[in-house]
């Protein structure tokens, strides 16, 4: 076993959009294990948009990272080594200890994954924080029905991409947009949704959002902001609801961003606008988990993954969602899985 473990910090907080030199790569000594600890080797991690969130140093539903600790996020290993006799030698886990190769655990953060539903890095995409999202998001805060039209924006990615075919098993229609022609043949020849369009395409996104939705949106989930946000609110139908997940186009805005300018739309139109986050409904994982275990054995959820090899290069994969680099779920592969 390695005694040295790689692990990326924290070196300086951005701002504006991150740059590599805000992240540096270390190595760290793996402790010895005590009683009832258990040493997990990384295979997959994670990066993801709101991490972007957590470094700067402000409140928030998260505490910050901190200068010169690890970064973390969610992330997929094995158990190689256990004290603990809850985990065995073997065993596949789920954590939010990535952006390292190795680390100790006394078994209170970790929870077991099952590698024969799926591959495990599913459990960071459509089984993991991403599904769940879709899944409460479009679910317990969209309450679709049958026969009404479903929006999504940054619909080919990791969130997104479920919130379509979700809107699909309920009986919805659902349009998306997406950033490249290729993500669009996806999301309508493989998700099998209604209609998707290449905003970067359309020169005047009210008239291609109306174009795709001509009888409104009942329901609209947001993952852009800015222009999405401006468009979906011309076409949002009576008593429409919209679920605001994320406005990536924002994240790395130094000075606060104008408008919406049609905002009055949420009182002439009666709009339900909420925003969510995931963690505030982890009483509903093993409904989740149940669901869409089933909805991925008959085929109805499909999912793309970008995977970027080496802990070195987690840096690089995470500043590449901010130029729409990844299709669907971006993954770091920190280590080979042994079952592959």
């Amino acid at each position: 076993m390695d005694t040295l473990s790689r692990e990326i910090r924290l070196a300086h907080r951005p701002v504006g959009l991150p740059r590599e030199s805000d992240f540096e790569l270390a190595e760290t000594r793996i402790p010895e294990l005590g009683d009832k600890d258990l040493l997990v080797r990384n295979i997959f991690m994670s990066v993801d948009p709101y991490m972007r969130g957590r470094m700067t140093d402000r409140p928030s539903y998260v505490p910050p990272f901190q200068i010169g600790e690890p970064l973390a996020g969610a992330c997929v290993g094995q158990v190689v080594a256990s004290r603990n006799p809850l985990f065995q030698g073997g065993d596949y886990v789920s954590s939010a200890r990535g952006w390292r190769e190795y680390f100790v655990s006394d078994g209170a953060d970790l929870i077991k994954i099952d590698p024969r539903l799926a591959p495990i890095q599913a459990y960071l995409g459509p089984l993991g924080m991403p599904g769940m999202t879709a899944y409460v998001g479009l679910l317990h805060i969209g309450l679709p029905k049958p026969g009404e039209t479903v929006f999504v924006s940054a619909a080919s990615g990791a969130v997104g991409s479920v919130v379509c075919q979700i809107a699909k098993i309920k009986g919805c229609r659902a349009i998306g947009s997406a950033g490249s022609r290729e993500k669009v043949a996806w999301l309508k020849n493989d998700a099998g949704i209604d209609g998707a369009f290449n905003y970067k395409e359309a020169g005047d996104l009210v008239a291609e959002v109306g174009k795709h939705c001509p009888k409104g949106i009942d329901v609209y989930f947001e993952n852009v902001g800015g222009r999405h946000l401006e468009a979906a609110l011309e076409h949002m139908n009576l008593f429409g609801r919209m679920v605001i997940c994320g406005m990536i186009s924002q994240y790395n805005a130094t000075e606060p961003e104008p408008g919406p300018r049609n905002l009055f739309y949420v009182t002439t139109k009666r709009l339900t606008v909420r925003g969510f986050i995931v963690s505030d409904h982890l009483d509903r994982r093993s409904q989740f988990l149940a669901e869409m275990s089933q909805w991925i054995a008959e085929g109805r959820v499909r999912w793309k993954e970008t995977i970027i090899g080496g802990i070195e290069n987690a840096p690089k994969a995470f500043l590449a969602l901010f130029k729409g680099e990844n299709f669907g779920k971006m993954l770091v592969r920190i280590g080979p899985d042994p079952a592959v």
